[in-house]
């Protein structure tokens, strides 16, 4: 019987069903599985590498990343992406784009050699100088990676996605926490980098037959180019709004403050860089896949938005609640001048979130220039905002700031119900009842604050736990009350799953 049931788990995941919900739904729960897993192996690695290194250890490897990401962001091309976009097969494009792949990084490499010297001198750290020359060669691995593996986001593949991204994960952890324990210096995060890169290059070639050749033909690259122009340009803007924050910090703070902040950051932003992007990675091939209907467009768009808050204010205001008692209990007392700024930043993470859903939608239909000019107002927005708070603030202030300028792109909604044409209260119930169900979670932290101090890792559990639920029985209330319709929605695609 037992036996029974594993061949046909089996089956289904080797043969999955042909209808398109059914691939999206069985697509999401493998990209879901991923994120979830890589999370958990990176937050165990965060937690053993912040108890052995100084917030000074993760800005110093903080600004390493910074310089390469620019280089990566202000020489990526979209080529990727303007494949699975690509209706047609794409079998004769990809020579070309792995051979632009491999020159790119060789050069990405060169040049991040050859600058660390003056990043280091803009800093002011001249620490930082043998960590990015190093850290240049990761730049070189992933340039080798077989392009084969863009089918796995073009068909909906997820299953091979999961293997080969988490092989790239587990490389990085164990590296990483192997070195800390040895080394006990900055050493072991740029090792664990260069051995989880390398090793998901390899990864690729085993996992997908097909077998690139150095081949260049310059009117392919064009016509991905002419697509992937506004891939580029939108990239430029997110990086200098994501990463515009870290330079303004690093340089006007310091690196120690740094280390704070991107930790900050990146605790605060898991509904933005967790679930938005599980959502997004499975809804951009769907998307293209119905871009000519804008019936199925609409009625996706809607269901995914749906999901999406429910998950991202339930992640967002569990963050919030649980920030003090986290950095205090896993993290150490050390940690504790971040906290402030974590929880201003995981409401920026929540904004970040839910407009997320919009940008799939706009690169499905082939308007990626809409994401490019919201990148630019928030861009602007921010721009205004980070020296003057970040001055009188300090993190505090910067993070402030990152919060308003998100706050800016929510504008995005208004070219998305046009696309879509849907109406504006389709999609403000879907932010209106989730932001109303977190309420009882902040009243159970107060009354937790005023009556019980949270010891020992037990204690945070549990009260975790006791959060989760008052967020779930006030979702349960709106439901039953009203129009939210989110327990259908979810039996719905449970039902879809079972299928598969």
């Amino acid at each position: 019987m037992i036996k029974s049931e594993v061949k046909n788990i089996i089956r289904r995941i080797k043969n999955p069903g042909n209808g398109l919900s059914q691939r999206v739904a069985r697509g999401g729960v493998w990209v879901f599985a991923l994120r979830i897993t890589n999370r958990l192996l990176g937050l165990t690695s965060t937690i053993i590498l912040a108890r052995v290194l100084a917030p000074a250890d993760f800005g110093l490897f903080g600004i390493a990343l910074l310089a390469m990401s620019a280089l990566d962001t202000f020489s990526y091309a979209g080529l990727n992406i303007a494949l699975v976009q690509k209706k047609q097969d794409i079998t004769p494009y990809l020579d070309t784009a792995w051979t632009f792949q491999i020159i790119r990084g060789f050069l990405l490499a060169l040049v991040i050699f050859v600058t660390a010297p003056y990043v280091a001198g803009f800093f002011e750290t001249s620490a930082a100088k043998p960590i990015l020359q190093v850290i240049a060669l990761s730049t070189l691995i992933q340039g080798f990676t077989n392009i084969g593996v863009i089918y796995f986001d073009k068909e909906l593949e997820f299953h091979k996605q999961y293997v080969y991204q988490l092989s790239g994960t587990l490389a990085n952890v164990s590296v990483a926490i192997a070195m800390v324990l040895l080394l006990k210096s900055v050493w072991a995060l740029v090792f664990g980098l260069l051995a989880g890169n390398f090793v998901q290059m390899l990864v690729s070639y085993f996992i997908h037959p097909y077998r690139p050749r150095l081949r260049f033909n310059h009117n392919h690259f064009q016509e991905l180019f002419s697509f992937g122009k506004w891939i580029l340009g939108s990239s430029i803007f997110v990086y200098l709004v994501t990463q515009g924050d870290n330079i303004v910090v690093g340089k006007l703070l310091g690196v120690t403050a740094l280390g704070f902040y991107q930790l900050a950051y990146r605790l605060s932003n898991i509904p933005a860089t967790e679930i938005a992007h599980i959502i997004s990675q499975v809804t951009f091939p769907a998307y293209s896949k119905v871009q000519t209907d804008i019936f199925k467009l609409k009625e996706a768009y809607l269901k995914v938005l749906q999901l999406t808050t429910f998950l991202s204010f339930l992640a967002a205001g569990l963050i919030f609640v649980l920030a003090s008692d986290f950095t205090r209990i896993f993290l150490g007392n050390k940690w504790l001048p971040m906290v402030p700024a974590m929880q201003v930043l995981v409401f920026a993470g929540l904004i970040r979130a839910v407009t997320a859903t919009a940008s799939p939608v706009f690169i499905a239909k082939g308007k990626p220039k809409i994401d490019t000019q919201i990148q630019c107002l928030r861009l602007l927005t921010l721009g205004i905002l980070i020296y003057p708070l970040t001055i009188r603030f300090r993190i505090l202030g910067t993070s402030i700031a990152v919060l308003a300028s998100l706050f800016a792109t929510t504008i995005t909604f208004i070219p998305v119900i046009k696309i879509t044409h849907s109406h504006i209260y389709e999609l403000s119930k879907n932010i209106i009842f989730p932001s109303i169900s977190i309420l009882p979670m902040i009243l159970v932290k107060y009354i937790f604050n005023e009556y019980i101090f949270i010891t020992g890792s037990i204690g945070f559990i549990i009260s975790a736990i006791v959060y989760c639920l008052s967020y779930l029985l006030a979702v349960y209330i709106l439901d039953r009350v009203s129009n939210y319709q989110l327990l259908f929605l979810i039996r719905q695609q449970l039902k879809v799953l079972k299928a598969t």
